[in-house]
């Protein structure tokens, strides 16, 4: 099956949406979706943002994070994106009514931040992830671990194996 083209470009961010993020030279803002609550998210070239009113009704940036911090994005059947972060840091929920581009833009600014990543086996079941990722404001290298779910860096083996996993993306690209 072969799509019509209709000439019609995706809409462009609300200019009060923008004017709140106030992005800087280079962060061009990709793709958004909204609710009806007046949340929007915005996908940026570096950051991904959440736009919401304040009490003041006025549009106030909610939160603004690097790609190199999110560990996943995933959008459900029923339209929630939640984003989870390698820091620990609370996910994000959001509800919204029409996703646009957003949910591709996501995992494709989250894929261009990944340079090597790697699983380690930490015996039955536990993993955890080392990864070789580049902050896109910058292109700086950093590595990351992610501990995989009931997995503690305190558990017996676990430091040392992912100190070893780690030196072995880091010297892969030629962080060592």
């Amino acid at each position: 099956m072969r799509l019509r083209w209709t000439g019609m470009r995706r809409p462009p961010v609300p200019a009060d949406v923008v004017a709140a993020i106030a992005p800087t030279e280079g962060d061009r803002l990709l793709a958004w979706a909204a609710n009806d609550r007046g949340t929007t998210v915005v996908a940026g070239r570096h950051h991904v943002h959440v736009v919401a009113p304040g009490s003041d009704a006025a549009l106030q940036v909610r939160l603004s994070r690097p790609w190199h911090l999110v560990d996943a994005g995933t959008w459900s059947a029923e339209g929630r994106l939640t984003v989870t972060w390698v820091d620990g840091h609370p996910p994000l929920r959001v509800d919204l009514a029409e996703p646009g581009m957003l949910p591709e833009t996501v995992r494709e600014r989250v894929q261009a931040s990944v340079v090597l990543a790697e699983t380690v086996d930490l015996g039955p079941r536990r993993t955890a992830k080392v990864v070789v990722r580049r902050d896109l404001a910058t292109g700086a290298l950093l590595s990351q671990a992610v501990l995989g779910a009931g997995v503690r860096s305190s558990d017996p083996g676990v430091a040392e194996q992912v100190r070893a996993g780690l030196a072995r993306v880091r010297e892969q690209v030629g962080l060592d």
